[in-house]
């Protein structure tokens, strides 16, 4: 009797050790295969609403600037969306307002820097013939959000219009001003590509300009989507920049040369 207690009660330990340590294989590799399909989800999920809600944020701009022609002035002002004047601008590359003029043929360009003596107004000097024109206030406001976009206005009153659409792909990237020869290597012309704007100047070494080695703007051909692009850090006149869209676009490089700022124009296409 006595030895058949002890064999029942070391079959009973037998049969529940055998039962936990089942358990402990099972139950936590089940646990795993459940959470980690959700867990990887739950990531996938939050990365793309993350990439969806960035593109399509266009954040509105704070600032609203106008454009004025009087006296042979271009006369720029600046006023927040409840209609104050806004004055507190950040110094880029040296100057309060980076003010770039176009035609809209995007023939004639002036890069030109406003001055200012009174709340949210900003004047200078010009020299445009008659015509229709596009400008770029290129600045930077004080802790509001702000998007270069073109303004268009008219200077003189009988003037012919000008002609759009009208741009010619250069086959040959080498242009010269100022008895300066300079020819542009871009890396690449494709679409959605890092491209280098590498500019030859045929041995001259440039003036910094704007505390910068050069300057380059680019338009699209209907003058459009705006972008200024800054050398990158070196000594060679070295531009980084991307075309999220084909088509034409006119570049303008800017360099000094002998205390004179000299413009060279490059028409190229984005494919």
């Amino acid at each position: 009797m006595k030895k058949w207690t002890i064999s029942a009660l070391v079959y009973l330990f037998v049969i529940v050790g055998g039962y936990y340590v089942y358990a402990s294989f099972t139950e936590p590799e089940s646990h795993n295969d459940t959470n980690a399909p959700h867990k990887q989800e739950a990531e996938s999920s939050h990365g793309q609403e993350h990439k969806e809600n960035g593109n399509n944020h266009d954040g509105e701009s704070e600032v609203i600037p106008n454009i004025q022609v009087e006296n042979g002035e271009l006369i720029i002002t600046l006023k927040d969306l409840e209609g104050n004047p806004v004055s507190d601008l950040e110094v880029n590359h040296e100057k309060l307002m980076h003010l770039i003029v176009v035609s809209t043929d995007l023939k004639e360009y002036q890069h030109l820097h406003p001055q200012t003596n009174e709340p949210g107004v900003f004047k200078v000097a010009h020299s445009l013939p008659a015509g229709e024109y596009k400008a770029f206030v290129d600045i930077k406001p004080t802790g509001k959000a702000y998007e270069v976009a073109p303004i268009s206005f008219m200077v003189g009153e009988n003037h012919t219009e000008h002609e759009k659409d009208s741009l010619t792909v250069d086959t040959e990237l080498a242009k010269e001003a100022g008895g300066h020869s300079v020819k542009l290597y871009p890396s690449s012309l494709k679409v959605n590509e890092d491209i280098q704007l590498k500019f030859d100047l045929a041995g001259d070494t440039p003036e910094q300009y704007l505390g910068a080695l050069g300057h380059v703007v680019i338009l699209d051909e209907r003058g459009e989507n705006y972008v200024h692009v800054h050398p990158l850090e070196g000594n060679e006149p070295v531009f980084a920049t991307k075309f999220s869209e084909p088509g034409i676009y006119k570049i303008w490089a800017e360099f000094k040369f002998n205390g004179q700022v000299f413009v060279y124009p490059y028409v190229v296409e984005i494919k």
